[in-house]
């Protein structure tokens, strides 16, 4: 029985996932909850079943005390003993039953599969989003937004239901029942129900401003913290731990700034409420006594008057946490939305198709970009490199390599010309398959928290082990991979590198790197200071296989280290974004151009920055 409510909700569903409404917060709920609206609407039900049925036991309470004082011993199983056995059995097999169902269809069908499908649904919605997004973004921040609005938005719903709709039947079922025994005696009832909306109208607004704060605290809170730790080798490096434990400090007093703020609020929400209580005890007791003084009401109406007035005492205060705690939820959704609802920046058009690389021709035509900056990065870049040939890029920092490698994976869109391979402009292909024909290997590499095996199978994922061997033993990775063993014992391919690579030393995770790269032998490379993290010794090995890697494929190499691209087929020297020199390395360095100074002025084998017009740097030049 538990496992067929647990699959009536599918928590990973396969359809494409639809762009996120950013209106309102009932349209952000109502998209992830309208597959799963049947069942919400089955918990509602029971849920009003279940107050029906307990509003009805303190009517039956009123009827069994009028019995006690009008009906004899002897007779009283005789006259009422099957209206007994009937309240019996609601109490011990239907009441227990209904309960039982509302729990499946809540705790089986729903606690579990609706959050884990809102997590499923934006993971895989955040995962389209470009490079720029996470680059405005912590990660600890985004994920810890994930975990918390899957949870507030099950609770929101969950709570809407429990509270509104089990207080709305319940109050309804108090005012009729006491209203039966005498009008009067229910107007205590009325009036409390109105103040007790006042209060709510007062306080609940202010609640969902100050959890909406609260839930933003919480989320920059968590996202400095988990920078901390993603970073704590640059931390220790810089014997830092004190001013990292400080800059934490900043955010958790924010935080702890709205919780003071949230925690008066509920304090005075619960002075008012327990005084709004003690109003009501006592005028209803009051008015009971008198009524029963002018013989207008029985023991039992008295009785069950009272007993509703310690429930609703005990309720009321249930429902102030119940509607605090769906408050803050609901800031939690908000402070979500505004990251979530955020609409993907680079798509796939609609009639987009797969990208075809029978030769790698690469082509840039008048192609411009900047990151937002009033200057351009480039300025009608045109460039066109032949299939199969090798290029090196070449230039200062800032001259735009990083950002031609960017531009041709798609990580951001050119604003203005268009990019070729083969003829097919790449802003009209599926971005997956022009990722899938091109390998890249980066200055600063990342692995995934996984295992040696796994990392490097994310070139190829179907690839064999012998063709996972070889890439291994080309990257020149075999000697250290087979020492590798983890906490865990596992040893070897199947070691884990931890977060981001970190038990690696930067040669071994760059070697890993070029073995994933290795692997899935993309027709178009990008070496990006891919051998920078290398020892002399170990980059001479690997030089060799880098160059047996190049074979039959459309390269593009970037390196501040001139020598690794010297024997390149052409050299193209950017300076702001512009080319100001192309050919080949000995082409270059007779023209006597900007690549001869730099090739004349590199320092151990790097490249100088971009000068800074500094008037005092510039004075102490000329006095040098």
């Amino acid at each position: 029985m538990f496992s067929f409510f647990e699959r009536m909700v599918e928590p990973f569903p396969e359809r494409a996932v639809a762009t996120p409404p950013s209106g309102g917060i009932v349209q952000f709920i109502w998209f992830y909850a309208r597959p799963v609206w049947p069942l919400f609407l089955a918990m509602g039900v029971l849920t009003a079943l279940v107050s029906i049925i307990e509003v009805s036991l303190f009517a039956f309470l009123g009827q069994i005390v009028d019995w006690f004082s009008g009906v004899s011993r002897e007779t009283f199983l005789a006259e009422r003993g099957w209206m007994l056995a009937g309240m019996a059995f609601v109490i011990l097999v239907a009441l227990p039953a209904l309960i039982f169902v509302e729990g499946l269809v809540t705790f089986q069908a729903l606690s579990a599969n609706f959050p884990m499908r809102f997590r499923w649904m934006v993971h895989r919605w955040l995962l389209g989003h470009s490079m720029g997004f996470y680059q405005e973004e912590f990660a600890g921040r985004i994920s810890t937004k994930l975990m918390q609005t899957a949870l507030a938005i099950r609770e929101t719903l969950m709570k809407s239901i429990d509270v509104f709709l089990y207080v709305a039947v319940y109050f309804t079922g108090i005012i009729v029942l006491v209203a039966a025994a005498d009008w009067k005696l229910a107007v205590p009832f009325v009036g409390w129900i109105v103040l007790y909306g006042v209060i709510l109208r007062v306080f609940i607004p202010r609640l969902d401003r100050i959890s909406e704060k609260q839930a933003d605290a919480r989320a920059e809170m968590t996202g400095r913290v988990v920078d901390a730790y993603a970073n704590i080798a640059t931390v220790k490096l810089f014997a830092h731990t004190r001013r990292e434990a400080d800059f934490a400090r900043g955010s958790m007093r924010g935080f702890l700034g709205t919780v003071y703020g949230q925690m008066r609020l509920v304090n005075l929400f619960y002075v008012s409420l327990y005084l709004l209580n003690s109003l009501l005890l006592f005028a209803v007791g009051a008015l009971s006594v008198s009524l029963w003084l002018d013989e207008l009401v029985s023991v039992g109406a008295i009785a069950a008057a009272i007993g509703l007035v310690l429930r609703i005492n005990g309720m009321s205060q249930w429902i102030m946490w119940e509607v605090a705690g769906l408050f803050e939820n609901i800031g939690t959704i908000r402070d979500g939305m505004a990251t979530f609802a955020n609409p993907h920046t680079i798509t796939d058009r609609p009639d987009a198709k797969p990208l075809a690389v029978p030769r790698g021709e690469i082509a840039f035509e008048n192609v411009s970009f900047h990151y937002g900056k009033g200057g351009g990065v480039l300025r009608d870049f045109n460039l066109v490199i032949r299939p199969g040939e090798k290029i090196g890029l070449v230039g200062r920092s800032g001259a735009g390599k990083s950002t031609i490698l960017n531009l041709l994976l798609r990580f951001h869109d050119v604003e203005s010309g268009r990019i070729l391979i083969d003829g097919q402009d790449i802003g009209g292909v599926q971005q997956e398959t022009l990722r899938e024909n091109i390998g890249m290997v980066t200055q600063d590499t990342s692995l995934l928290h996984r295992s040696i095996r796994d990392n490097i199978l994310y070139g190829r994922p179907g690839a064999s082990e012998d063709d996972l061997r070889r890439a291994v033993e080309r990257a020149e990775a075999a000697d250290f991979v087979d020492e590798l063993r983890d906490k865990n014992g596992q040893q070897g391919l199947d070691a884990e590198v931890g977060e981001r690579g970190v038990k690696l030393s930067g040669g071994q995770r760059q070697r890993v790197a070029i073995a994933r790269v290795m692997l899935k032998d993309a027709p178009i490379l990008l070496l990006d200071e891919a051998t920078s993290a290398l020892d002399s010794e170990v980059e001479a090995a690997i030089a060799a296989n880098l160059y047996r890697l190049m074979e039959g494929k459309t390269v593009i190499a970037v390196a501040h280290r001139l020598s690794t691209i010297a024997a390149l087929d052409r050299l193209i020297v950017l300076d702001k974004g512009r080319i100001v020199e192309e050919g080949s390395h000995a082409e270059l360095v007779q023209a006597g151009g900007l690549y001869a100074q730099l090739w004349a002025r590199q320092a151990g084998g790097f490249l100088p920055v971009e000068p800074v017009d500094d008037p005092d740097a510039a004075a102490l030049r000329a006095a040098e």
